[in-house]
């Protein structure tokens, strides 16, 4: 009794919650055209207090690869687009796929077609002689009244499904509005191989249909097949999910996003420096708007985000912007929190930081658009820079090295901090009558290897005194 008030309250559930999915093939690398067909289920989930799924469509055994699953799970667990189901693989429902085709071929809804590879071919080339839509004529399908070609030896069939004839099939896009297709423009579509191996388009609606999918998110791309995989869910009894079909995110050519044209592994933006709530950012405004607003927090996407403000046009991917984007969400960043992102980049400039790295990161970050940026600014400061004998000889002069020795002086005797430190810069430019930049800048030069530093009292408040004195009276 208690099992059943349980199964339905969980079947109510399951129908009134929201529960969305990713579902990638892992033929390539994935990169940020479409991890954004991630990110908006994502966000339709956690916005609506529903699931998400990962489900990894691997059923091409030629090109998937365990390397690209492994991009996909990594690139989505840095960027924080956490599933709560899965990962699941087709591979590992085979036998459920062939499960319901038996139901299928028991209850008429599919049939055995022994058409060759040759003979569809012919056909196609003679419909198109005749200006027709090269399509499958149904010669195998059965019909009352009709007799069909004696059943050829030795071939085995592929099944194909019975496609309503006549009417239309339709739906009401999220992100393209009304969509009609004729039934009639749509042949027989095979499900399942001769050699009993179900296809892409039949997997898809078995797993939606299991998976209790309530609304698919996906690219463009995909509009062709959700007629046909619209008929086989009405087919099964079952109500199709909602559909919102994305536009196509463009590179900086105006091609297709792809490894072919030179897209990137998602986790490479990780490597580069960027963050992953800037990354989200910038990803989100890659076809969804909430009025003008171009930089906003991972938790303001959640609350704003819906359905109703994704775009209609091809949004092109613009790495210039992604930098702006991260160079906001760098500065808004407390030090403290920036220098929890920065070990790995330090780590490959072979640094290990103390207890100044927040302060530095506070210092520093307005000069810096990725994490890349600011590790290299901040081994400056640990690091025993040597500038060039040209930047030596623009700045320091002989005619401000005694201004440098009165400087390097007064720094021994100070106390080690800000307010000290500017009162001595102060007291020499004075003494020298000398101006803020005919100082500092070979200052500068001498401790960090730059003319172009932050403050220079911040600066030398975040370097050691014996650093400081030690390369002040080498000039």
């Amino acid at each position: 009794m208690l099992s059943d008030l349980i199964e339905k309250v969980y079947r109510e559930y399951m129908t009134t919650t929201t529960r969305t999915r990713f579902a990638p093939s892992p033929t390539g690398f994935i990169h940020l055209g479409n991890i954004r067909s991630a990110l908006y289920p994502w966000a339709f989930a956690r916005s609506t207090g529903g699931a998400f799924i990962l489900r990894i469509e691997d059923t091409d055994l030629e090109r998937s690869s365990q390397a690209a699953v492994d991009v996909i799970l990594e690139g989505m667990q840095w960027l924080g687009l956490n599933h709560d189901e899965g990962p699941f693989y087709q591979m590992q429902r085979m036998e459920r796929y062939k499960e319901v085709l038996a139901q299928m071929v028991a209850a008429g809804l599919v049939y055995p077609c022994y058409m060759s590879v040759a003979e569809l071919d012919a056909l196609r080339e003679r419909q198109m002689a005749n200006k027709e839509k090269p399509r499958y004529d149904g010669t195998w399908r059965p019909e009352a009244g009709k007799t069909l070609p004696p059943i050829p030896e030795g071939v085995k069939p592929v099944l194909r499904f019975k496609n309503p004839q006549g009417g239309i099939v339709a739906w009401d896009d999220k992100v393209k509005g009304r969509i009609e297709v004729s039934n009639d423009e749509l042949d027989d579509l095979v499900i399942a191989r001769p050699d009993g191996t179900p296809t892409y388009n039949f997997c898809v609606v078995v797993d939606d249909m299991d998976m209790q999918i309530t609304h698919v998110i996906r690219g463009d791309d995909h509009v062709n097949n959700t007629p046909r995989q619209i008929n086989i869910f009405q087919a099964l009894g079952k109500e199709p999910p909602i559909y919102a079909h994305l536009p196509t995110v463009l590179n900086e050519q105006g091609e297709k996003m792809s490894k072919r044209n030179g897209a990137k592994p998602v986790t490479q933006f990780a490597t580069e420096g960027y963050l992953p709530d800037a990354v989200v950012n910038y990803l989100a405004r890659l076809g969804w708007s909430h009025g003008d607003d171009e930089i906003f927090s991972r938790e303001q996407f959640l609350g704003w985000f819906n359905l109703d403000h994704l775009g209609r046009s091809a949004a092109q991917f613009d790495e210039a912007k992604l930098r702006w984007v991260n160079a906001q969400h760098m500065k808004a960043m407390a030090g403290t929190a920036l220098a929890e992102c920065l070990p790995q980049h330090l780590t490959a400039l072979g640094i290990t930081a103390d207890e100044r790295l927040p302060a530095l990161c506070d210092l520093l970050k307005d000069r810096c658009d990725t994490l890349v940026a600011l590790a290299d600014w901040v081994a400056r400061f640990y690091n025993d820079v040597q500038p060039s004998e040209q930047v030596l000889a623009q700045h320091v002069t002989e005619a401000v090295k005694p201004a440098l020795q009165t400087l390097t002086e007064k720094l021994a005797q100070c106390e080690w901090n800000k307010a000290s430190i500017n009162a001595a810069i102060k007291e020499v430019l004075a003494q020298y009558k000398l101006k803020m930049p005919q100082l500092a800048m070979p200052v500068r030069v001498l401790v960090v290897g730059t003319a172009q530093t932050p403050s220079l009292d911040a600066v030398l408040e975040l370097l050691p005194r014996e650093k400081v004195l030690q390369k002040l009276a080498k000039a």
